[in-house]
């Protein structure tokens, strides 16, 4: 029996626990010698092998559902860090610190600029790197426009 179905999982292309013999064939085993003997009964319908089993998304498209309602969303379902506002300040600080360091060391800027520029974002007064570069280039505080 064990290798009457190993056989059948080789001509069938699927693995020994997928394959299942008919009660009717247990008798005609003993029979059974060569692959062709196997083929047989393949064709005859007394061995098949049983189709794939999937993985059901029924409980995923509940819990999708809850979460599209805005369900299960707390605090204690969050998985990762999130960016506290000090970090967020510090990174923002760092970019825009960095950026006007590279206008200085290219001499961009003067240092009477820098210093003022340096201050104003530490005054938070630029939301973000955009909003520095258009004041630069608003005001004119370099030669060139800055990109």
């Amino acid at each position: 029996m064990v290798d009457v179905k190993r056989l059948a999982a080789e001509i069938l292309g699927v693995g020994v626990s997928r394959v299942k013999i008919s009660p009717e064939a247990v008798g005609r085993l003993e029979e059974v010698v060569t692959k062709d003997d196997v083929r047989a009964l393949i064709d005859e319908g007394l061995i098949w092998a049983e189709p794939e089993k999937g993985n059901s998304r029924g409980r995923w498209r509940e819990l999708h559902e809850k979460k599209k309602k805005g369900r299960r969303r707390g605090q204690g379902s969050r998985k990762g860090r999130r960016l506290d506002e000090e970090e967020a300040w510090v990174n923002k600080m760092r970019v825009m610190r960095r950026f006007l360091n590279t206008l200085k060391r290219q001499g961009k800027l003067d240092p009477a600029t820098w210093r003022q520029l340096y201050r104003m974002v530490k005054g938070n007064y630029f939301r973000d790197l955009r909003h520095l570069k258009t004041y630069i280039n608003e005001h004119k505080l370099t030669k060139e426009p800055v990109k």
